[in-house]
């Protein structure tokens, strides 16, 4: 796994970085979006699903825990997931997620609630300092060295 950085300058520049991925995504892929609340996890995954296609903003999936997304609203099916309100992992053996990865993506918010994660998951992590700009951090798998689009 490789680790880059990237400084977000403003809520414009973290949807940038959620379409910048989206042409790069592939069936079988998962990303998953950690940060803390507020942090821009929702703001990436709608630039994400927007630049996949999606006319209209993709609400949080805080409540509904599970938004599945399929063509022709975007261009290969992906469920966006928010496990915040999960309170234990079993929780999300219940959800099928790996079914998602047959045809499409998993973008996963809050992916710690889970206690693991797919060997291939890109790991996004948005950080705000109290005295700069949001930083992502990415831990970059095998599987995306050559689709990573940020130097």
């Amino acid at each position: 796994m490789t680790a880059y950085a990237l400084d977000l300058a403003d809520a414009a520049a973290t949807d940038a970085a959620g379409r910048a991925l989206a042409p790069l995504l592939q069936p079988g892929d998962v990303i998953a979006l950690s940060g803390d609340l507020g942090a821009g996890k929702t703001s990436l995954a709608r630039g994400l699903l927007a630049a996949l296609g999606l006319t209209e903003e993709a609400p949080s999936p805080s409540y509904a825990i599970v938004i599945p997304y399929d063509p022709p609203q975007v261009r290969l099916p992906v469920w966006h997931v928010d496990l915040y309100r999960l309170d234990d992992p079993e929780e999300a053996m219940e959800l099928g997620l790996d079914d998602a990865l047959l045809d499409g993506v998993l973008l996963i918010e809050w992916p710690e609630r889970l206690g693991w994660l797919w060997p291939d998951a890109l790991r996004l992590h948005i950080n705000v300092p109290a005295d700069g700009p949001r930083r992502l951090t990415a831990t970059v798998p095998p599987s995306w060295k050559d689709r990573w689009p940020f130097p």
